[in-house]
């Protein structure tokens, strides 16, 4: 009796489920590099190449214990070019009496997984599909909370969670005394002020041949694989997270939401793609930043935001994810319909924030949450650039985008898509934001002052039309009284003005 355990890309864990009570003298470990899974979406090339570089890395971290791995590349002839394809013919070559996968992270993925199911059934092989036990709370924990709720509100949810990890935790009390130290979150980066040097891992040999192969059979897909980084074995991801939390995290709380020209990383983490394939545990990155807290290295506006961001998140879209899919990826509350601009995938604009965010993207497959939520996303929102369009992008663009967190990321949080059931309101704002957060606006061709005409920058001349071009949906939103009190303010004429303001705009991206 022997059983095949299918690792996928995202389960770079050596603790991960399909693992457990591995017999290394009986079973075999399945790994398969997939064309169905790298273009799907046109991936990030340098986002295909870590994660097939994280996987081959995986493999021979497996064979050094001894572990049989069958293990099919991206290039083999007899590559069938799908997860199925390659299960299917690694159930021929071994003969197991049980299949074993954890849950996959993507609703489509489970879908295929519970038609293999039925195909093996058939040939009298039992087929398991083990919890996830690598995130901090199961699916069912949170549906569970959401049960009754009309609004699920990540802040709530973070709460209980926090209580019931414990991690940064007084007894019964929030550590420091608060729960959420957002307020003071929110400080433009001074002029002068010295930023990280962020540790970069030279491509090994493994790494580039796989960057090779991607550059050679992806070549038409989105993004430079020549500034290529990122750590690719867990004793690297955990030297990242280490840089990170001695380096960058003391600051992170005050400039997590600043933007500066020429600084993508600036104090954020870069330890989202290594979560995100199990190089790293949400539980360890917790633990060790709550470490720098206690040690007084940090303080707790860092802490606690960083805590946040993984513990309340990321465990939270996950939960709303597996809650209300499919029908969660179809939404369109504000029947946004404008297809998505072509500056997105060359960041040939002349707008500079956005061109910024868009060359970051390109060049590392990377940008921070702010730019993806103030910048590329509320472009996107106040343009009503259709939200499936979107995710595919953001799906596509970026290294740590799986759907399972991106999709409520930018239909819920980003694009107000799913009517409020995750953002309390559209997180839509003018030229202003950008301003007030980044040095973005000084050299821009387009002027962050003007309100109107060809020189006024897009947001400015977008926003009011946003709002008045939704008004049916958003008016009754409590959180939206103040902007509509100035809608409502205004003359009919002066309306009229900016929505013909807006669509002159907006015709000029067709």
């Amino acid at each position: 009796m022997s059983t095949l355990r299918l690792v996928l890309g995202d389960q770079l864990t050596r603790t991960v489920s399909a693992l457990e009570g591995l017999d290394p003298a009986r079973d075999v470990v399945l790994m398969a590099e997939v064309a169905e899974e790298a273009t799907y979406v046109p991936h990030h090339r340098q986002k295909v190449a870590f994660v097939l570089s994280a996987m081959r890395h995986f493999a021979e971290s497996l064979r050094r214990e001894a572990i049989t791995v069958d293990y099919r590349q991206f290039d083999d002839a007899a590559n069938t070019g799908s997860l199925g394809g390659e299960l299917l013919q690694a159930v021929a070559r071994h003969r197991p009496s049980t299949v074993v996968v954890t849950h996959p992270g993507e609703w489509r993925v489970l879908q295929m997984m519970q038609g293999w199911a039925k195909a093996l059934a058939a040939q009298g092989i039992a087929f398991e599909i083990r919890d996830d036990d690598r995130f901090l709370a199961t699916p069912q924990r949170f549906a569970l909370w959401a049960q009754g709720r009309k609004a699920l509100r990540m802040e709530f949810y973070y709460r209980e969670v926090r209580r019931e990890t414990g991690l940064l935790m007084d007894g019964a009390q929030p550590a420091g005394g608060q729960w959420n130290y957002d307020a003071e979150n929110r400080r433009r980066l001074p002029a002068g002020t010295a930023v990280p040097t962020r540790l970069r891992f030279e491509p090994d040999a493994i790494t580039r041949e796989v960057i090779a192969l991607v550059d050679q059979r992806l070549a038409t897909h989105f993004g430079e694989t020549d500034r290529f980084g990122w750590a690719v074995t867990r004793d690297d991801a955990l030297r990242a997270l280490e840089h990170f939390a001695t380096e960058a995290l003391p600051r992170f709380g005050d400039f997590q939401d600043a933007m500066k020209a020429g600084e993508p990383f600036l104090f954020h983490g870069l330890i989202s793609p290594y979560l995100n394939v199990g190089l790293l545990t949400a539980r360890e990155v917790c633990e060790r930043a709550e470490i720098e807290y206690r040690a007084g290295r940090a303080p707790i506006n860092a802490v606690e935001g960083f805590i946040r961001q993984v513990l309340g998140w990321r465990e939270y879209v996950r939960g709303l994810y597996w809650l209300e899919m499919p029908e969660y990826a179809s939404l369109n509350a504000l029947d946004a319909q404008l297809p998505l601009p072509a500056f997105y995938w060359n960041g040939d604009t002349p707008m500079r924030c956005m061109a910024a965010a868009i060359g970051d993207t390109i060049r590392h497959a990377y940008s921070h949450h702010i730019q993806r939520l103030m910048v590329t996303g509320n472009f996107a929102l106040l343009a009503g650039v259709q939200p499936q369009a979107l995710h595919e992008w953001y799906l596509a663009a970026y290294a740590d985008a799986f759907e399972w967190v991106e999709l409520p990321n930018t239909l819920g949080m980003s694009q107000y898509a799913d009517g409020g059931r995750l953002a309390s309101k559209p997180y839509a704002s003018s030229g202003a934001y950008i301003d007030r957060m980044s040095d973005f606006c000084g050299d821009c061709a387009f002027d962050v002052g003007q309100k109107s005409g060809p020189k006024a920058c897009p947001f400015n001349r977008l926003y009011w039309a946003f709002l008045i071009r939704n008004a049916p949906r958003l008016r009754g939103n409590p959180r939206m009284a103040l902007p509509y009190k100035q809608v409502d303010a205004m003359p009919a004429e002066r309306r009229e003005a900016i929505l013909r303001d807006a669509n002159e705009f907006l015709a000029s991206l067709r």
